[in-house]
């Protein structure tokens, strides 16, 4: 059985939008579940100079899907949004942030995301984006890259939370 939808045949040929969408939703999907099985305060264990912890880092891709798939296509201010003015903000935990709540807010800025793009193709212009117009190939790409980095950065601190408590049991 293949694990990641990328790999599929069906996925090798199909248009480049369900190609885009399909490696979207693999990355989503593997950094949502970097905090599956974890505690509390493993997820929130900083292991690095600076603010990342997973949920932080899950809690941050939900800012980018906002930034993205909300500012940038229904220009809105991150204020009327309700997010963070700064990426750095969007790492900051609160007291009731948890596994479950932000794991539940990941999912629906994702599907948020995904409704917002429904009526575009790749070549429509966004227009909310201090960049200025860019096309949704771009953004599909540009969410992709950064996505990818994050699963990159969830793999490490996951391990590294693991192999710490292997070695303590």
């Amino acid at each position: 059985m293949v694990s990641q939808p990328s790999v599929r045949a069906a996925v090798f040929h199909a248009p480049y939008r369900e190609q885009f969408e399909t490696f979207l939703d693999e990355h989503r999907s593997a950094l949502h579940d970097s905090l599956n099985g974890l505690t509390e305060e493993q997820a929130r264990r900083s292991l690095v100079t600076s603010k990342t912890t997973l949920l932080g880092l899950v809690k941050h891709a939900a800012f980018v899907e906002k930034v993205w798939f909300d500012e940038a296509i229904s220009c809105r201010s991150r204020t009327e949004i309700g997010i963070p003015a700064t990426p750095d903000e969007s790492f900051d935990l609160h007291g009731g942030d948890t596994i479950a709540s932000v794991q539940d807010a990941y999912q629906r800025a994702c599907a948020a995301s995904r409704r917002a793009t429904a009526d575009l193709t790749l070549d429509d212009l966004v227009l909310g984006n201090r960049r200025g117009p860019l096309p949704l190939r771009w953004v599909y790409l540009h969410t992709l890259r950064e996505l990818a980095q994050h699963c990159g950065h969830a793999d490490i601190l996951r391990e590294q939370i693991l192999d710490g408590a292997a070695r303590h049991d």
